[in-house]
């Protein structure tokens, strides 16, 4: 799990190839999200961050899921195309600010997504 102090541009803030955060002012750059349930209070940045998405997603490098404050529709377009495309989408989460804090503690997390509903337990 990679829990962000700060939102994320996946345009511009990520290597599209390597999944990396490339941000050098971001608190977590050179941190890769490749695979994590990747933690943030939101997202910044262009709508370009959809194909960025998808992209790592196609690449197999992008994030095993994404929690948020608030449900991004830019990356739920690009979870959403890449799964269509690629078959490859991810749970993108939205939880309470209060919930948010509570997994931000947590050292490891498994979404597990049924649907459009998923639950998230804490892994020990």
């Amino acid at each position: 799990m990679l829990v962000l102090g700060e939102p994320l541009s996946l345009w511009g803030g990520t290597d599209a190839a390597t999944g990396v955060i490339t941000d050098e002012r971001h608190p977590q750059c050179g941190e890769s999200l490749m695979g994590r349930v990747v933690v943030m209070p939101g997202s910044r940045g262009s709508s370009s961050s959809a194909s960025v998405l998808a992209e790592q997603l196609r690449l197999g490098v992008g994030p095993g899921a994404l929690v948020l404050l608030r449900a991004d529709p830019i990356l739920v377009i690009g979870a959403l195309v890449a799964a269509e495309l690629y078959e490859r989408g991810i749970p993108v989460v939205e939880l309470s600010p209060v919930d948010l804090t509570a997994l931000s503690t947590w050292s490891r997390a498994r979404i597990t997504a049924s649907g459009e509903y998923a639950t998230l337990t804490e892994e020990l």
